[in-house]
């Protein structure tokens, strides 16, 4: 494991997650262990008071401070405040996901003549890398400092077979808080055998701020004329649909209430908004993805990515059975923007490709920026 003892400015975490008000800078403290291993929790904080807590049990982000109108931060990020919350249960609050996010129609994919069987954790479907997928494991991390940012790299070797994937893969994710409030999030990884590779992050935000309310007011702008509709199971046609004239348009302001519960076919799959959208532009460069805003805290969060889709989730199948940080989270009282490539790639040739081959570089970049309305 990389070491977590570099910074000799390193200091133990607030403990009232309510109130930070850290030095700009990183500080770690312990966070627990899982089989053993120790695991640490990571705080970022810019003097804008944004602050970022994350840990290197599954790249998790487990709380994000951001300033509303008024300038007073607040906690926009479902989730625990201990870690185990994240190992008793967790629809992957904060998660870094891989080898393959979003789903694998029949748990299973035929690459260069082979057939390689993954697990079917969502039905008879595969889901955001299986039963122990990245978002389970412990990943080497090093934190670092540099003029207006400070951050975390985090790194972990998938070995060959690992949940049924072919090739080993080794990976570097940095997560990267800047003093203009943004999170940037760099991926990276390589591999020995060809493999599938889509990773993503799956924060469950919610603007107004952990416990006040659902995200159906928050107005959604996605940078997106077509998506990806999906059969019952949400495991995609291979159609790419226009928006233009269904509830999945959102290529101007609009509500995500407005019509989260229309008279829909596919709205009735996802029991609402669980879906691909396919971002205009050219994949590969950095643009303006989606933009998110809530009139009642005023902030606002844009999303700019390298990936060529976005999936949209409002937390449909949260049901307050969930309980974190003295909060039942109810239905919708969150949701994702996890970009990505199109799930099911593997089993659709009309897709932009996941497949990784030696001597290839996987690499994606996503930012979240923060700001407040004028």
């Amino acid at each position: 494991m990389l070491s977590l003892l570099l910074m000799a400015s390193c200091t133990g975490a607030p403990d009232d997650a309510e109130a930070p008000e850290p030095a700009p800078g990183v500080q770690v403290a312990p966070f627990g262990e899982v089989d053993g291993v120790p695991v640490e929790l990571f705080t970022l904080a810019n003097a804008q008071g944004m602050e970022i807590r994350l840990t290197n049990y599954g790249g998790i982000v487990t709380h994000l401070f951001v300033p509303d109108a008024e300038g007073t931060p607040g906690d926009i990020a479902l989730g625990y405040d201990t870690l185990e919350g994240y190992l008793e249960q967790t629809p992957y609050f904060g998660s870094l996901i891989g080898r393959y996010g979003n789903r694998i129609g029949g748990a299973s994919f035929t690459l260069d003549g082979e057939t390689w069987t993954l697990a079917a954790n969502d039905g008879p479907n595969h889901l955001h890398g299986g039963e122990r997928g990245f978002d389970k494991v412990v990943w080497a991390a090093e934190p670092f400092e540099e003029t207006g940012r400070r951050g975390v790299r985090l790194a972990y070797t998938s070995p060959d077979g690992e949940e049924g994937y072919p090739g080993t893969l080794d990976m570097e994710v940095t997560y990267t808080l800047t003093d203009e409030n943004a999170f940037e999030i760099d991926y990276h990884a390589t591999t020995d055998k060809a493999t599938p590779v889509n990773l993503t992050q799956h924060t469950y935000f919610n603007l107004a701020g952990v416990g006040n309310g659902d995200i159906l007011d928050h107005e959604l702008t996605l940078l997106a004329d077509r998506f990806t509709p999906g059969d019952e199971m949400l495991i995609p046609t291979g159609e790419l649909q226009p928006v233009e004239g269904t509830p999945f348009d959102f290529t101007e302001p609009t509500a995500i209430g407005a019509r989260i519960d229309a008279d829909d076919t596919q709205i009735a799959y996802g029991g609402g908004y669980d879906h691909n959208f396919v971002l205009n532009g050219e994949a590969g460069a950095l643009r303006l993805a989606a933009r998110v805003a809530d009139p009642v805290s005023g902030r606002v969060m844009e999303v700019h990515t390298t990936e060529p889709g976005i999936q949209f989730y409002t937390g449909n199948f949260l049901d307050g059975s969930i309980t974190g940080k003295g909060v039942s989270y109810e239905r919708r009282s969150g949701f994702c923007l996890e970009t990505q490539h199109f799930p099911d790639s593997p089993n659709q040739n009309a897709f932009p490709s996941t497949i990784l081959r030696p001597g290839e570089a996987y690499t994606s970049r996503t930012v979240y920026s923060f700001d407040v309305l004028p």
